[in-house]
């Protein structure tokens, strides 16, 4: 590891990223499907796979910052990151962000003066956490960012990810099939505003309804009623959609970002007696408590798997590659796409899962 003044550019590199809210563009990117990526495992438990390794990598130290813990989501991707960076004899130093911008970057100034060898990082903003990426990169520490995106400038070998454009894209054209030429009035329910991700999980939804209206009927009917911001919360969403039924009692679909904006919404949904007239699409995540839904009724009609345990074992994958000396990585690499419907949903259920 070079030797560098961390105080001094922690100060000079960092703290003014602070001041920086959210990214507000979202960068072309080289889009890669991981060809050996599977699902069959997509929302199961980790117990840690174990990767060749030409050189004996026990005792290296991965270390991963969550943006927060206050999430199934965000347990399970830990959970994976555990299993399988110890499975294959390494040490696992993990960090939390508390959900909050200047602790995440000071948990991630604790993971480089601890001196690990990889650095898997998941932002909770795009912005604010380029300064100490490209501090932990100058000391020699390989960063990957994992579930979410970090702007342009950030110094990284690869982002690893679900694939939110074209899984939002599959949810959209299956809501413009299933409700063919029925009128739809149309809530959106979104995590946070500028999230690059959840923007591009909605440009998937939006996309996957048009070209589908188009290819069938030859023109675009999208009645967007409103759109609400649910922090990515159960209670965000309950509190959105409460909201929204009394505005807009004519909606009768909602397209969401990510299943845990609508979950709590669902609440709403029910108490004021409309389950049977509004239809729940989901662009992300494949949610246990989704599944149930999807398999159990008719008004959750379909999400796409964005699977922490995949993405999990991906990163740990790649930060061995890169450790062996592999330095061709794409700019951003892609978990396959998978929409879950009532057709398969048991295939992916699992109701021992942390997610």
């Amino acid at each position: 590891m070079k030797n560098i003044n961390l105080k001094s550019a922690f100060k000079s590199l960092v703290l003014p990223a602070v001041l920086v809210v959210f990214c507000t563009t979202f960068s072309s990117c080289v889009e890669h499907l991981d060809a050996g990526t599977t699902t069959d495992t997509s929302n199961q438990e980790s117990t840690g796979d174990i990767f060749d390794s030409a050189l004996d990598l026990t005792g290296k130290k991965i270390g991963y910052c969550t943006p927060s813990l206050n999430a199934p989501y965000y347990q399970a991707l830990l959970q994976s990151i555990k299993s399988t960076t110890e499975k294959n004899g390494m040490i696992f130093l993990s960090a939390d962000g508390q959900d909050d911008i200047t602790k995440q970057i000071a948990a991630v100034e604790d993971l480089i003066t601890k001196g690990v060898d990889a650095l898997l990082l998941n932002p909770k903003d795009p912005d604010a956490l380029v300064g100490i990426t490209n501090i932990a990169t100058k000391a020699g520490i390989p960063v990957f960012i994992i579930d979410s995106s970090i702007d342009d400038s950030a110094n990284v070998v690869t982002t690893i990810q679900s694939n939110n454009l074209a899984n939002g894209e599959l949810a959209g054209e299956w809501l413009a099939k299933e409700m063919r030429n029925k009128e739809m009035n149309i809530a959106l329910l979104s995590g946070n505003a500028g999230n690059p991700v959840g923007r591009t999980r909605k440009q998937g939804l939006l996309q996957g309804i048009t070209e589908e209206q188009l290819r069938t009927q030859g023109k675009i009917d999208l009645n967007i009623k409103t759109q609400a911001y649910t922090e990515w919360s159960y209670a965000g969403g309950l509190k959105a959609m409460e909201d929204i039924l009394v505005a807009h009692p004519d909606v009768n679909v909602v397209i969401t970002e990510s299943d845990v904006c609508v979950l709590g919404a669902i609440k709403a949904i029910a108490q004021a007696g409309k389950t049977d007239d509004i239809l729940i699409v989901a662009g992300a995540d494949g949610q246990k408590e989704a599944i149930k839904y999807i398999m159990e009724s008719d008004f959750y009609g379909c999400t796409a798997m964005n699977s922490p345990v995949q993405i999990g074992i991906n990163s740990v994958k790649y930060a061995m590659e890169y450790m062996n000396g592999k330095r061709d990585f794409p700019k951003k690499s892609f978990t396959v796409p998978l929409l879950i419907t009532k057709e398969n949903a048991a295939q992916y259920y699992n109701p021992n899962a942390l997610f």
